[in-house]
């Protein structure tokens, strides 16, 4: 018989080696010390020397000196990084300049990341922008070449990927996979795929009306079989390995497609066999950040960042406060932005908690929580809890939480403490949990706690089930989101132009545009004479960038750019002869204005007759046959004829389509003469309209599905019109009826009952209808954006 035993190396940390000769341990003292002299002043006060030593010494007995002073060395490479997860409970991480939040000002928990009886090793986790990510892990790569590589993952079929790749094998077309596996939700409840795929997707509301005829049930049949077999290795998003000897010696590897080595396990495996990872990730919001400083610096406004304290900035909390948070990362969800508006606070502490609160099992004690908050009475489930949960006003709100609340009410160790709050993070836990649950009770009642209290304790630690975070984190984010809710508050137009730029966030461009558009700012369209690639801003101005354009190729852009270089363009001939775009390129600048100013006052029609020409002209030059040439001797120039007047509209439908939204307006304003025979209310009257049925006319924005507790399927759906944004609610009554006509991109008239919670209006919606104009004159909600 044989037995599979995996390595035994121990943890294996990076090597660290001194110019002075000085071990690690000694060198991270040192460094700790001085970042401490530059974090605090020369005068260290006893609570931040106890602390150090206390870490000091945990790091020292747990062999990671080496760890601390390699990540520092990477860290330093960049000038602008976010350290997070657990590890930002440190206070020597935040001396090195690692992460950035104090952990003895935020009482953040050291021992959530290091302590004597952890048995498997933590790793930093560090996020650069997202477009230098790259970068850094080549640095890191190059410079321990041989002893290091990337964490792999194990990319198994999920059942979109499953569906996706049989139908191909039966040779499916491609547009119809996809009317099926769009419908589809991005994850699953493993209970749901129990009964089969085919009988799932015929319950489901949103794909109830499409007919799986054959061979359709043979192929889900198939499909189901290869859920959840592994399908090819993949690269962790940003975990890396490095070794003190040859990376070979301990772990197999092998070159991903990306041309960067990777390590043939998963970060589970990594962790199995004592390999401590680094993860080095990438944050579109530090790159939003970035620019929009960049931006604001461009336009002539100073800004030292060395004094920066946004959390400190009155505005800026009142920004947070009322919700007008969208763009700022980790708080701009609508789930967010309605807590913030329902607390009605926005100081660094309470977003923090908002930002722990938030998970899938916590909406009751989020009530709660709300209840006390704005002063109802309440008490410790227990004394000896009084102190662990009372900066949370008694709810357990982070990881930690978990880990102190069981060792001061049942008495478990540190360790038994971490290992329970990683089983309840895990889905395939019963058994394991069982074995805690009864520890637990055993424990507690030990101390004198009541079985009732004891299982309403057990009950909140159960709300932590799927995901949760540790405050460390949370704290190390509200700290990048007051940058971003500062930026937005008082540069308004720079940042906006970073948040579009950046591509990233919760919402599309069409949303972030018209939140611009309702903070006042105006939208100057693009221009090849004065556009850059990426968008600008300043003052009340919003530049759109060329990278909005559709169709529009990189080399493209970089070319407009180049030649504006020498001098602007003159007219549509010149900018022809020296860019030299494509056909369709170029019809895309036309279509969306960014050739008007080239056109002197005519029509865009005169435009597509001198692209007309000037290929004309081409060809003739290749030899080719020339529909413009004169008369043979004539020596007369063609002339345009005199073009008829152009639609507005269909102008606003052409810029839609190659922009995916309107430079001048909201397009929900095109179906203006439709709308006001409907008897609607404006988006921005909801909040006073409490109680009351009312019609609304919305474009969809953005939405989400959730299951309530008996299982079935809801959706939280964002609507806006000119004036404002409203979320909206879809019970499982309404969302079964509704869900499969829901797409974005065209509005609806929604009808529903106006609801309020602390403070918060949303609209309950029952009815929904698709607004459709047939008028030829008006705009056709059939187009999508290019």
């Amino acid at each position: 018989m044989l037995t599979f035993t995996g390595p035994s190396f121990g943890w294996v940390m990076p090597p660290w080696e001194d110019s002075g000769g000085r071990n690690a341990d000694d060198c991270l003292r040192r460094a700790a010390y001085a970042g401490a002299r530059n974090r605090y002043g020369k005068e260290l006060g006893e609570a931040v020397v106890e602390r150090l030593e206390h870490e000091l010494a945990v790091i020292a007995r747990m062999n990671f000196s080496a760890y601390f002073l390699v990540v520092q060395k990477i860290v330093s490479q960049s000038p602008r990084t976010c350290g997070r997860g657990s590890a930002a409970a440190s206070l020597v991480a935040y001396c090195l300049n690692i992460t950035n939040v104090c952990p003895v000002k935020h009482n953040l928990y050291f021992g959530r990341f290091l302590n004597p009886g952890r048995t498997d090793p933590p790793d930093i986790d560090v996020d650069f922008a997202w477009d230098e990510r790259d970068t850094v892990i080549d640095g890191v790569l190059a410079r321990f070449a041989g002893c290091a590589a990337m964490v792999a993952s194990h990319i198994l079929f999920q059942p979109r990927m499953a569906l996706r790749e049989t139908a191909k094998i039966f040779g499916i077309p491609d547009g119809e996979i996809g009317k099926i596996t769009r419908r589809l939700p991005w994850f699953w409840q493993r209970d749901e795929l129990d009964a089969g795929l085919l009988k799932n997707l015929r319950q489901r509301p949103a794909t109830r009306n499409l007919d799986f005829v054959h061979p359709w049930p043979q192929i889900m049949a198939l499909a189901q079989r290869i859920i959840g077999v592994p399908r090819h290795l993949s690269v962790h998003p940003g975990g890396v390995v490095i070794t003190p000897d040859s990376i070979h010696s301990y772990v197999p590897i092998e070159n991903a497609p990306k041309g960067v080595p990777i390590i043939q396990w998963d970060k589970d495996g990594a962790e199995d066999a004592g390999l401590v990872k680094i993860d080095l990730l990438g944050n579109r919001s530090l790159g939003v950040i970035r620019d929009a400083l960049a931006n604001v610096r461009s336009n002539g406004i100073a800004f030292d960042e060395n004094r920066w304290e946004p959390e400190d900035d009155p505005a800026t909390r009142d920004t947070v406060a009322r919700g007008h948070t969208m763009g700022c990362f980790y708080i701009e969800s609508p789930a967010m932005r309605l807590l913030h508006q329902k607390a009605g606070n926005g100081d660094f502490d309470h977003l923090v908690i908002h930002s722990s609160i938030i998970r899938p099992a916590a909406n009751a004690y989020i009530q709660e929580y709300l209840r006390r908050l704005h002063g109802g009475s309440w008490d410790p489930i227990h004394p000896l809890l009084a102190d662990v949960l009372d900066e949370t006003f008694g709810i357990m709100v982070y990881q930690e939480d978990v880990s102190r609340a069981t060792e001061a009410l049942a008495g478990f160790s540190n360790a038994e403490a971490d290992g329970l709050r990683k089983i309840i993070a895990k889905k395939d836990r019963q058994r394991q949990l069982a074995d805690f649950h009864d520890r637990f009770m055993t424990g507690a009642a030990a101390r004198g706690v009541s079985p009732d209290q004891a299982g309403t304790v057990w009950q909140m630690m159960m709300s932590f089930s799927g995901y949760s975070f540790c405050k460390p984190h949370s704290a190390s984010y509200a700290r990048v989101s007051f940058q971003a809710a500062f930026l937005k508050t008082h540069h308004p137009a720079e940042f906006m132009a970073g948040v579009i730029s950046n591509q990233g966030g919760f919402y599309s461009t069409f949303a972030y545009v018209s939140e611009a558009r309702r903070m006042g700012l105006v939208l100057d369209p693009p221009d090849v004479n004065t556009s850059l690639i990426r968008w600008t801003g300043g003052g009340r101005h919003l530049h759109v960038g060329l990278m909005s354009v559709g169709r529009l190729g990189q080399h493209t852009m970089q070319k407009i750019v180049g030649c504006r270089q020498t001098s602007d363009f003159k007219d549509m001939t010149d900018f022809l002869d020296r860019v030299q775009p494509h056909e369709d390129e170029i019809r895309a600048l036309i279509n969306c204005g960014a050739l008007d100013r080239l056109a002197s006052g005519q029509p865009r029609t005169q435009l597509l007759w001198t692209l007309a020409r000037w290929k004309a002209d081409q060809r003739r030059s290749t030899g080719q046959a020339n529909l413009f040439a004169t008369r043979q001797g004539s020596g007369a120039a063609i002339l345009p004829p005199a073009f008829p007047p152009e639609d507005p509209t269909t102008h606003l439908r052409r810029e839609f389509a190659v922009l995916g939204f309107l430079c001048s307006q909201h397009p929900i304003t095109l179906f203006a003469n439709l709308i006001n025979k409907m008897h609607t209310v404006k988006a921005s009257h909801i909040p006073g309209l409490t109680g009351r049925r009312v019609r609304l006319a919305a474009w969809l924005v953005t939405g989400k599905v959730v299951h309530t507790r008996h299982g079935d399927p809801m959706e939280f759906l964002t609507f806006e019109d000119e004036t404002g944004i409203v979320e909206t609610t879809f019970f499982p009554g309404a969302y079964r009826r509704f869900c499969h006509m829901l797409d974005r991109n065209r509005p609806y008239l929604l009808a529903g009952k106006v609801e309020e919670n602390w403070g918060a209006a949303t609209l309950a919606v029952d009815r929904v209808e698709p607004i459709v104009n047939k008028r030829r004159n008006n705009i056709n909600t059939t187009w999508r954006p290019a």
